[in-house]
This record gives structure tokens, sequence and C-alpha cells, in this order.
């Protein structure tokens, strides 16, 4: 059950952790760390933030939820981006957007750390733990973000919409946007996390040649195409995958196939939303020409 925080003292070894709960979103982490240093919980060293969602509740701990309140979080962004700069609050985004049980308390350790010691730059102070690890799940998040964009797949659809599905591992739809967004102007296309149940739209009627279109954020598309996007498929799309999916099969030199080499630059886990890795029903035919 989450109750108020209060200053309480507890016996020595019985382990009852302070928690701090905030809405899953960026404004609402800033807004928990406003509540901490208001309530001059910074201190204590069992102390962690985490999601909500993410909470399970427990007999000996206490937890507190904390709404997000934009003034306050504001105020700690600010404040943040006068200590670390465009370049750290890039890796507490990066780092916040890995979704990981345990970022929000890890984020916290490092803002506390920068808080403690101003005059340092702790982001190139690797021997501090909570910054190591924040630099490597930056750094996986990064990776995940480059492949995202080398292997999103669109499927022209009867709506003349171009649209992709994607799991990643992190919630990396924030960070491809732009990238999209700058090389396709001139479609309409749309991406969704099947994982976390949004997608991002551009809508090109709305750009112009010096400025284009915002993307817009979208929810709750119908489970059946999600399940098979086939179906609204154009005939142009019906036709370009049948194509493709007949050049790949038939380049295949099956004497130099090398498939941990092609794992490792494409991996496995990506290849279901990929046309040309869809079999083709004549695929073995057309092996056995060759």
């Amino acid at each position: 059950m989450l109750q108020p925080m209060q200053n309480t003292t507890y016996a020595v070894g019985q382990l009852t952790p302070s928690i701090v709960l905030y809405e899953p979103s960026f404004e609402g982490w800033l807004s928990a760390v406003f509540y901490v240093y208001a309530h001059k919980l910074q201190h204590d060293e069992a102390l962690q933030l985490i999601a909500n969602e993410r909470y399970v509740p427990s007999l000996i701990a206490q937890a507190t939820h904390v709404a997000t309140n934009g003034e306050q979080a504001e105020r700690v962004l600010t404040k943040l981006n006068q200590l670390l700069g465009r370049s750290g609050m890039r890796q507490l985004l990066w780092g916040f957007l890995s979704e990981k049980d345990n970022i929000g308390t890890t984020l916290f350790n490092v803002v506390k750390y920068a808080l403690d010691h101003p005059e340092r730059d702790i982001m190139q102070d690797l021997g501090n733990l909570n910054v190591l690890e924040l630099a490597q799940t930056v750094k996986s998040v990064g990776r995940e973000r480059h492949r995202m964009e080398a292997f999103v797949r669109f499927e022209h659809t009867t709506d003349d919409i171009y649209f992709a599905r994607v799991e990643p591992d992190f919630n990396v739809l924030p960070l491809i946007g732009e990238h999209f967004r700058q090389r396709y102007q001139d479609q309409h296309w749309a991406i969704y996390d099947l994982t976390r149940s949004y997608g991002i739209y551009y809508d090109k009627s709305t750009s112009t040649p010096s400025h284009p279109a915002a993307l817009q954020t979208i929810t709750d598309l119908d489970e059946a195409v999600l399940r098979n996007p086939a179906s609204i498929h154009s005939i142009d799309e019906q036709r370009y995958q049948r194509f493709w999916q007949g050049y790949f099969t038939n380049v295949n030199i099956k004497e130099r196939k090398n498939m941990r080499l092609h794992k490792q630059y494409l991996p496995q886990r990506y290849w279901k939303y990929l046309s040309e890795k869809q079999v083709l029903p004549n695929a073995e035919y057309l092996q056995k020409r060759r």
C-alpha cells in the first residue's frame, strides 16, 4: 500500500528502503527529483526512484507517489542544464529511455553526484559506478537507435501511408523520428512500436519546403492491422515484396552462406519485419532451378 513518506527510525538490521514513485515520463522523474530535495531525502543511501508501473509492493518497504508537476520539473531541468550542459542532458534522457528497472535510481545518483560536486565534469568520471552504468546504458540505447534507423522497413498501404512496425529493446522512437522526418519529407509515413503501443506519424500535407511537418503521436491502432499488415498492403507493395523476395532468394549463393556473420550484422530479432526474410511460397523451387 502506498503511504506518505515519513521520518521514521528503524531498528538495526531492519531493511526498509525509502521509495519514491514517479509517473513514467521524463517530467515525472524530474518531479520526483524535486520532491526528494524538497523533503531532504537525498542523503538516504537506501533511497530508490521507481516508475509506478515497475514497482512491486513490499510488506517492509514504504513508498510515496509523486505526481508530475510541470513547474517543478522545469526548475530541476533548468538546474541540470546549467550543471551538465547539452551533452550531459542528452545522456540523462537517453538513459531514461532505456526503461531499465533501476534507471530512475541510477539517474538520481548521477544527478546527486553532479549537485554535490558542481565544479567537476562528472560525466567523464567513469570511476563512479553510477556514471559508468549510465555511460554503458547510453551506449546500448545508441546502438539500438542506429539499428532501428537501418532496419526499419516501410510497407505501402491502401491509404498511401508507408507503415512500419518495430519492437525495439529500448524506447527509441523519440530518437529516430527526426532521422526519418528529414529523409522522407515527401511521403506520409508512420512507425509503430508494438511493445509500447504507440507510434509516430508524419503528415506531408502540413509540410513546406522550408519547414517539415511536426511528428504526431499515434495510439490505439486496429489490432487486426497490427497482426496482419498485409491486409492493407497496396497493389504496388504486394508486387514490390514479391520482386524483392525473389531477388533475395536468387542472389543467395548457398556455398558462401555464413549465418554466424549474417546474424552478427543483422540480428535475428529484426527478421520478422524484413520483407526479404519472408519465405516465398516457391522459394524452394527457385533454388532448385539454379
